[in-house]
């Protein structure tokens, strides 16, 4: 695991930038695994920015969205494919239906997990998961103490997550669905390049526990201990609580020049 300490944002969003640009050169129908929420946004941002003004091109690009709420009707605005289309697709130059979530298939909830399992292995597999962090490390949708071994699944959202979500929802928490759709950390597991991003001092905890803690599903997002390709992108708020800071920003000031993330 790679751990990248930043002044801001926006410098993690510059720096991730760099790898999706390098990624598209390279792999230009590169299938591209998409988190929502705040945490990405500045990278959307400038993945549009550069596009726009740079060329960046994602037209052979395919992507996959980590979860999405179960019930919603098609183009609610608050649903996870919505927001995708809002912040990124239409601001880029993906082909039409290149972006597919665990809930546009054409089957029951309770078969959408293992039917969109089988369309990420048809599409080649994931070449590169964004991620964001929460407060309590949770990853997608997989609460603290889901199954390390998970896979995609519907799941049934705490009460503590649908609070949580009401501000989306004119804050009333009885409109928040109460299921979802999530990849499961498994799933994750199985992307060849998974970046995490953290921002803010309350997500310090999270952050020093998924890299530092022990393997454990109380910290879900600690399970990327086990990925052959991680790299974590935090600001330096989110990054107040590691032991091992100063070694993590000599070891990414000594990379050799060229060599990404």
């Amino acid at each position: 695991m790679e751990v990248v300490v930043v002044p801001t944002a926006q410098d993690a969003a510059v720096v991730v930038a760099d790898a999706y640009a390098a990624l598209l050169r390279r792999r230009p129908a590169a299938v591209l695994g998409l988190a929502t929420g705040s945490t990405p946004l500045p990278l959307y941002r400038e993945l549009a920015r550069r596009h726009r003004e740079e060329g960046l091109s994602f037209a052979q690009a395919r992507g996959f969205l980590l979860d999405e709420y179960i019930g919603l009707p098609a183009g609610h605005p608050e649903s996870y494919r919505a927001f995708i289309r809002a912040e990124l697709e239409q601001h880029v130059d993906f082909a039409a239906d290149a972006i597919v979530g665990p809930g546009d298939l054409d089957v029951e909830p309770l078969e959408a997990g293992p039917a969109y399992e089988r369309a990420i292995r048809a599409a080649g597999g994931i070449d590169l998961q964004i991620l964001g962090i929460g407060a309590d490390g949770h990853l997608a949708f997989n609460m603290p103490m889901s199954s390390l071994a998970s896979r995609t699944r519907m799941k049934t959202l705490t009460p503590r997550t649908r609070h949580d979500n009401a501000r989306f929802f004119d804050g009333d928490v009885d409109k928040v669905p109460t299921h979802c759709l999530t990849q499961g950390l498994a799933t994750i597991l199985d992307s060849r390049h998974a970046i995490m991003l953290g921002f803010g001092r309350a997500k310090a905890q999270a952050v020093r526990e998924a890299v530092e803690g022990a393997l454990s599903a109380r910290w879900p997002a600690s399970v990327l201990q086990l990925h052959p390709h991680a790299t974590v992108v935090v600001d330096e708020d989110a990054a107040s609580q590691l032991a091992f800071v100063d070694y993590y920003r000599t070891t990414y000031a000594g990379k050799p020049a060229g060599q990404g993330l």
